[in-house]
C-alpha cells in the first residue's frame, strides 16, 4: 500500500510569517503543514503575549499551522506550549536547526546539537508536562554530522511527535552538499517519525530522495518552495498548467502578497523590503535571475517597486524550478 506523501512548508525568518502563509495557501494548496518562523526571547508573560499576538490562525485555508520556538530554557518552552495549547494549536516545534553564528554561539538552534545531555535535560522537564504534540527540527550536527547519532537515542527516549532533520551541519549554513549517508543511518536508528529536509528543488530531486529513503513519508521544503511555489503540486502529481499560465498565477500571487503586506504594515515602505527577501529566491525561476532580482532590489518606493514587477513579468520568461541552477542562486 502506497503511503501518501505529506509536504511541510519550512520556516524562514522574515519571509514565511502569517501574511505569507495566508496568501501562499490561497494560491498553492498542496501543503500539509505550515511552520512559523521561530519565536524567541519570551521569558516573561508580557513578552509572550506581545509576540504571541502573531499567532492568530491555527490554520490557513484549512492547512494546520505549527508554531516554532527557539530556546534553551525549559520553562520558556513550557510557557510557549501552554500558550499554543490554549489557542487551539495541535502541535509546536522546537528549533534545534538554526545555523547562524549569532544564535549557535549561544548554544541555541543548531549550536545545541553538540550537547546531547543538554537536549535531554530540557526534554526531561518539558515532555512530562506539555499537552500539545511536541516536534523537533534539527540538523545533523553543528560541527560534525556524526553528532546526530548521540541525539537520536534522546529523541527516541522522549518519544517526540516528529523529528525533522535538515541534512547539513550548522557550520555549512545552506552551502555545500547534503550528507545523505548520515541521514540514512540516523533514519535507521530513529523510533520516531522522521521528516527529511534539504535541497529539494525539483520534483526529480524529490523522486530520487523518496526512492532512497522509503521509510520517509513526510518532507519539509524551504528554498525550493520559495523559488517555485508550484513545486509541491509538481511533487504530488497535480495536473498543473504550463509555464505561461503559471507565470500569470505567480504574478497575481506576488501582487496580492504585496498588497497584503502594505495593509498589515500600515503602508510602511518595509513592505518592499519583505518582498525583496522573497524575490531573492523567486527570481531564480526566471530565465535571467540576476537581472530580475536587480530590477527589484534597486527600488526604493511603491511606484518604483510596482513598475519593476511589471517590467519583470513583461520581459522575462518563467521557467520554474527546472530553469533554476541550484548552485547559482542569488
Amino acid at each position: 500500500m502506497q503511503v501518501e506523501t505529506k509536504l511541510y512548508l519550512a520556516p524562514f525568518q522574515g519571509i514565511t510569517g502569517a501574511v505569507y502563509r495566508e496568501i501562499y495557501s490561497q494560491y498553492f494548496p498542496w501543503i500539509d503543514k505550515l511552520f512559523t518562523p521561530f519565536f524567541t526571547s519570551i521569558h516573561k508573560q508580557k513578552s509572550l503575549e506581545k509576540k504571541g499576538g502573531k499567532l492568530i490562525n491555527i490554520k490557513h485555508n484549512g492547512i494546520p499551522v505549527v508554531p516554532q520556538i527557539l530556546s534553551k530554557d525549559a520553562d520558556e518552552i513550557i510557557r510557549f506550549a501552554d500558550f499554543c495549547t490554549e489557542r487551539g494549536f495541535k502541535e509546536m516545534n522546537w528549533n534545534l536547526g538554526c545555523p547562524y553564528p549569532r544564535v549557535a554561539n549561544k548554544k541555541r538552534g543548531s549550536g545545541m546539537l553538540p550537547y546531547p545531555e543538554m537536549v535531554n535535560e530540557i526534554l526531561e522537564k518539558v515532555m512530562p508536562v506539555v499537552e500539545i504534540n511536541f516536534s523537533v527540527k534539527c540538523r545533523l550536527g553543528y560541527h560534525s554530522p556524526d553528532e546526530i547519532f548521540e541525539l537520536i537515542p534522546v529523541f527516541n527516549h522522549h518519544n517526540i511527535h516528529e523529528l525533522t532533520v535538515h541534512s547539513r551541519i550548522g557550520k555549512q549554513l545552506y552551502k555545500g552538499e547534503v550528507h545523505l549517508d548520515h541521514f540514512e543511518k540516523a533514519l535507521s536508528m530513529a523510533e520516531v517519525p522522521v521528516i527529511y529536509n534539504g535541497d529539494i528543488f525539483t520534483a526529480n530531486d524529490f523522486q530520487k530522495l523518496s526512492k532512497r529513503f522509503q521509510g520517509v513519508s513526510s518532507w519539509m521544503i524551504g528554498r525550493g518552495m520559495l523559488i517555485d511555489p508550484f513545486l509541491p503540486g509538481d511533487i504530488k502529481g497535480v495536473d498543473l498548467p504550463g509555464n505561461e499560465e503559471r507565470k500569470a498565477v505567480i504574478k497575481h500571487f506576488v501582487e496580492n502578497l504585496y498588497i497584503a503586506y502594505r495593509k498589515s504594515k500600515n503602508d510602511s515602505l518595509h513592505s518592499i523590503s519583505v518582498m525583496k527577501e522573497l524575490w531573492s529566491h523567486l527570481a531564480n525561476s526566471f530565465n535571467n535571475p540576476q537581472k530580475v532580482f536587480n530590477s527589484i532590489k534597486k527600488t526604493r518606493s511603491f511606484d518604483a517597486y510596482e513598475d519593476a514587477v511589471n517590467f519583470v513579468f513583461e520581459n522575462f520568461e518563467w521557467l520554474g524550478a527546472y530553469g533554476m541552477k541550484v548552485n547559482k542562486t542569488i
